[in-house]
């Protein structure tokens, strides 16, 4: 599966768009994680624990949105991009979303 933020692939022409995909997971802040965070506040400094989640985050939605694209028979998801919101105090979602397409390899003689 192609995952790309462009709208074409490289070497390949779209011959199909399937529709828009989607993935998202919702999380809620560790109270330890929380603490730590208030710490790094003073202190200065990259808070590991928020981005160790962010980053699970992004993938678990990267993998939902890939799993939504090849329901529909796609090889590849374009456009890709993510988003995050405040669900409430404590929870953060994380969305990815793209176009699912099929895709044609290019040859000289295309």
């Amino acid at each position: 599966m192609i995952i790309v933020t462009s709208d074409g692939v490289a070497g390949h022409r779209v011959v199909q768009t399937l529709g828009l995909v989607v993935g998202n997971t919702v999380r809620a802040k560790h109270l330890g994680k929380d603490i730590m965070a208030n710490f790094k506040q003073i202190v200065g400094g990259e808070i590991k624990g928020y981005t160790e989640m962010l980053t699970e985050s992004r993938n678990q939605a990267t993998g939902r949105m890939i799993e939504n694209a090849m329901q529909l028979g796609a090889d590849a998801v374009v456009n890709v991009r993510y988003t995050t919101s405040a669900v409430m105090a404590s929870a953060s979602e994380i969305l990815a979303y793209g176009t699912a397409v099929r895709l044609h390899v290019v040859s000289e003689t295309d």
